[in-house]
């Protein structure tokens, strides 16, 4: 009987559970995919490069987690107050409280076991999509990646089956707080005006002062670091918490109480439903507008990682690649190859030294780059002025001196052999005493690092044959390590962003509508004295776009703002922001007309 009462109740409400549920089924979805692609092992240890990324992925399921645990309290919460009528008559025809419990509990599980068969088998086929786009983007192959991958299923079951427990027992704690009058006048209660008290006004000023805090730990998080990236969370959230729940309220009761602007047509009932709803949905704007700073903010953060992977490689190293002493193969690509500058320089090794032959670096002198101490900037780019190393053979290391940029520049030169102390710069006629083989190294430079990959590719395999060894290192390597790791924040920001946002979507429409009921009897009275269809069609399309107006605001502030959360290991981390941007706006657009048209097909009179 209970489970054909939970049933029926669903049913009852059906249009609003299709709102949670496409939220749900978004998040399940996702997070299936970022754990396939995290924890498929033969995958991951088959390619070294996915394996990178397992930890970026990690990251992703934990924010998603946690933000999809506040959003079904959220959403949860507004289903409760539509149906508390209903369970306030079940008790009046003789239900106990613990039966209504009983319901609600059973409801919760039908409408997570619903959105997890729905969105595992939606994950299953976005991990194959995903999972293949990723495997181009590296230009690799696999034979053992599975998009359904059993023990993603068995960690995605359990974690949301967690989550609903505690949902439904949360649910039950609030139903158990509620007396029957409570329940059957649930549709009843009055709106409350927001008061200009002093506590309002203080809350205000504390608003304002925590978001100028979290704004500055943002602004200067490159001097700031670990202070800043506690800071600046917590004051940005408490800031955005405090502003809605008493600037907000204050700046729309000074639009209502506007003359000029109230005695237009009828913006007059228009400011007076803004003003009565305003207070009921502080809450839920601040909790808008922080996801979609977290939406819009990890499709922008995305996006400047993958495009800061060359110019965090090209300021890691200046020249393209390092030959030593290139065969015929190596030589044949060298010469397919467009340098814009080329270096050489002969060595000689022994079990001790590799020894560099000073004429020549006097006469190449390499270029470097000037040290800086601005975080997140590209330093200039300049020929080495500094004097060459003397020669340091017998040395303690306490009695040598060291140069700031040759040194590490020969320690990148040299070939990876096993020699007991490193290079040493000699005169012309002290290398000549050297009795070894003579070598070349070869360092070249091009306009355009990635549009030669697969030649580097090429060049670096032939190497790696030659010397097999734990300890080496190029430019290719740092390229590809990075390229993955930055393709797989892609993906994870972009997916990320979307879940963000659909939840966003999903709590400002359900909140929206759950109340548009209490309404109908306002635009009802209106129509009956008068009033143009045209004129409350107009008048909902301004109350609405005013609640969507603030939280769209203030989240694109956050984004811009907040994106100095990646000074100080991105060099442009605003790198096309103006594209996420777009986005965002594109699809609050979309959710607001939808919304619109939801609300005026609740609260509009049927004409005759």
């Amino acid at each position: 009987m209970l489970g054909k009462l939970a049933v029926s109740g669903i049913k009852s409400k059906v249009k609003d559970y299709i709102v949670l549920l496409a939220g749900l089924v978004m998040s399940i979805s996702i997070f299936y995919m970022f754990q396939t692609l995290a924890w498929n092992k033969e995958f991951t240890s088959e390619n070294a490069m996915i394996n990178n990324i397992q930890l970026v992925f990690n990251v992703g399921s934990f924010l998603l987690a946690a933000v999809t645990f506040f959003y079904i309290l959220y959403t949860n919460s507004f289903l409760l107050s539509l149906r508390q009528k209903e369970f306030g008559m079940y008790m009046l025809l003789g239900a106990k409280k613990r039966q209504i419990q009983r319901i609600m509990f059973i409801e919760t599980f039908i409408l997570g076991l619903i959105s997890l068969v729905i969105g595992i088998g939606l994950g299953v086929g976005l991990a194959e999509v995903v999972g293949r786009l990723l495997m181009n983007q590296l230009d690799m192959t696999s034979t053992t990646y599975a998009s359904f991958f059993v023990p993603a299923i068995l960690i995605t079951l359990a974690f949301y089956t967690v989550l609903f427990t505690i949902n439904g027992i949360v649910n039950v704690i609030r139903l158990s707080k509620l007396q029957i009058l409570e329940l059957v006048h649930a549709d009843l209660q009055i709106d409350v005006v927001p008061s200009q008290a002093k506590s309002r006004v203080i809350s205000m000023i504390i608003g304002v002062i925590s978001l100028a805090v979290g704004y500055f730990a943002l602004i200067n998080m490159g001097s700031l670091r670990e202070l800043g990236l506690v800071t600046a969370p917590v004051a940005t959230t408490l800031g955005t918490y405090l502003i809605f729940a008493s600037l907000i309220p204050f700046v729309v009761n000074k639009l209502k109480n506007n003359k000029a602007l109230n005695e237009k047509g009828i913006q007059s009932f228009t400011f007076a439903q803004l003003r009565f709803r305003i207070n009921g949905l502080k809450n839920m704007l601040a909790t808008v507008t922080m996801l979609i700073a977290l939406g819009a903010g990890a499709i922008s953060a995305g996006m400047a990682f993958q495009y800061n992977v060359t110019n965090m490689i090209d300021y890691g190293e200046i020249y393209d690649t390092t030959i030593f002493d290139a065969n015929a193969e190596q030589q044949e690509i060298l010469d397919s190859i467009d340098f814009n500058e080329t270096n050489e320089y002969r060595y000689k090794v022994d079990d001790q030294y590799v020894y560099f032959l000073g004429e020549d670096l006097e006469n190449q002198v390499p270029l470097v780059y000037e040290s800086t101490d601005e975080i997140g900037t590209v330093p200039d780019m300049m020929r080495l002025e500094e004097e060459l190393p003397e020669d340091t053979r017998g040395l303690a290391y306490e009695e040598i001196e060291w140069r700031y940029y040759w040194d590490p520049f020969l320690h990148g030169i040299t070939e990876p052999n096993e020699t007991e102390y490193g290079p040493v710069v000699l005169s012309a006629d002290d290398y000549a005493d050297i009795d070894e083989a003579e070598k070349m190294v070869f360092i070249g430079k091009t306009d355009e690092f990635t549009e030669y990959l697969p030649e580097w590719q090429q060049l670096d395999d032939i190497q790696q044959d030659r010397y097999q060894t734990d300890f080496y290192f190029s430019k290719i390597i740092n390229y590809e390590m990075l390229n993955s790791l930055s393709n797989g924040t892609v993906f994870m920001g972009f997916f990320l962003g979307i879940a963000f946002l659909a939840m966003m979507a999903s709590c400002l429409m359900f909140k929206v509508l759950s109340g548009a009921t209490k309404d109908i009897g306002r635009y009802q009275m209106l129509r009956k004295i008068g009033v143009r269809q045209s004129k409350l069609s107009g008048s909902v399309y301004k109350e609405l776009f005013f609640i969507f107006l603030f939280p769209g605001i203030f989240g694109i502030v956050h984004v811009l703002v907040g994106m100095n959360l990646f000074s100080f290991i991105l060099l442009e981390p605003y790198y096309r922001i103006w594209l996420p941007i777009l986005l965002f706006i594109g699809i609050y657009t979309v959710y607001y007309l939808i919304t619109v048209n939801l609300y005026k097909g609740i609260v509009m009179p049927k004409e005759m």
